[in-house]
């Protein structure tokens, strides 16, 4: 009887794992195909700056080659605010499928969490990175009348009438204002920032003679130099911007550890099929070296270039680290 019921015992056990495993494989085939299949409807991209922006145009860019790829739409959806944060908290609390896109920058992941006391979200636990899309420098410019020929002279100025150089960014806390701050500090001159509100605003002021220099993304500085109305005296990256092949880097020019870089990627909410964030970074990856790609993000300023999942979240950490210090040391807040 004993020898019967182990017999019928582990009959029904075989049953059982026969049973499991077979689900096992059909969810594993089920996740493939989903995968495989992604996308097989619209994707939204959330976009927390509004339209016409550098932002928003280079993103614009990368969606349209994912729907040549796809066959699926990449809706951009703009949801302008305060460092960006609507636009992330509505990513960070959609279902995390990779059917939400969060279109990030360094201003808005990796600054916003020194410059605002509390954030809905936390930019490293609540999202996946998915790819780098593009990196941007910012230009150090002067009107063209003006009599500084080069960053030297910019700091010699400075440092010879203390208080009397005024240079032009956009909002406190932006990526060119701590540009700004960072120039300032590391060459130890008494300058005052002074932020406006649009990129147009603060190339109005500098040809008003308002401000006497600007730090400012280099889509808008380029036709201002092209027409002779505007020097650029450097740009804030350690390699000089293609378009701007004989423009100097800070860091060539006086400063030797001068670096400011921005950034634009994809992030997806956490919890994100890992097969999909792969898949994604693979399309993304192959969108921005094509060579109709490359030159649109160089007039807008941008030089595309992608990245793994895992060296995106690297970056983000870092700068988050390195932002930081910035900040508190320039004692800058929002909230």
């Amino acid at each position: 009887m004993k020898k019967i019921f182990n017999e019928t015992n582990q009959k029904a056990w075989a049953c059982v794992w026969a049973l499991a495993l077979g689900l096992m494989a059909s969810s594993g085939s089920h996740a493939q195909s989903a995968a495989e299949a992604y996308p097989n409807r619209p994707v939204k991209v959330m976009v927390g700056y509004g339209p016409g922006g550098t932002g928003d145009l280079t993103v614009r860019l990368v969606a349209q080659k994912l729907l040549e790829k796809t066959g699926q739409p990449f809706v951009i959806d703009n949801r302008p605010s305060a460092g960006g944060i609507v636009a992330s908290q509505v990513a960070q609390q959609s279902t995390p499928d990779g059917y939400t896109l969060n279109f990030i920058a360094a201003g808005n992941f990796a600054m916003t969490p020194s410059l605002f006391k509390s954030l809905p979200f936390d930019p490293v636990k609540d999202f996946e990175m998915v790819s780098l899309i593009g990196t941007f420098g910012f230009a150090l410019a002067v009107d063209s009348k003006s009599s500084i020929t080069d960053t030297r002279g910019l700091i010699a100025q400075a440092k010879a009438s203390p208080g009397q150089i005024f240079i032009g960014t956009i909002s406190v806390g932006s990526a060119q204002y701590l540009a700004a701050e960072v120039f300032r500090s590391m060459a130890g001159i008494d300058a005052t920032i002074v932020p406006y509100k649009t990129s147009a605003d603060v190339v109005r002021a500098l040809r008003a003679g308002d401000v006497q220099a600007i730090f400012e993304t280099i889509a808008p500085v380029i036709p201002h130099a092209k027409a002779g109305t505007m020097r650029v005296l450097g740009v804030t990256e350690v390699q000089r911007f293609p378009s701007l092949p004989n423009v100097p880097t800070i860091a060539e020019s006086g400063l030797p550890n001068y670096e400011i870089v921005g950034w634009n990627g994809i992030a997806v909410p956490a919890r994100t099929p890992r097969d999909v964030i792969n898949k994604l970074n693979a399309e993304i990856n192959a969108a921005v070296v094509q060579p109709d790609i490359r030159q649109k993000f160089l007039d807008l300023g941008v030089i595309a270039r992608g990245n793994t999942p895992e060296q995106m979240t690297t970056l983000l950490k870092k700068d988050i680290s390195w932002w930081r210090d910035v900040i508190e040391k320039a004692k800058i807040s929002k909230q």
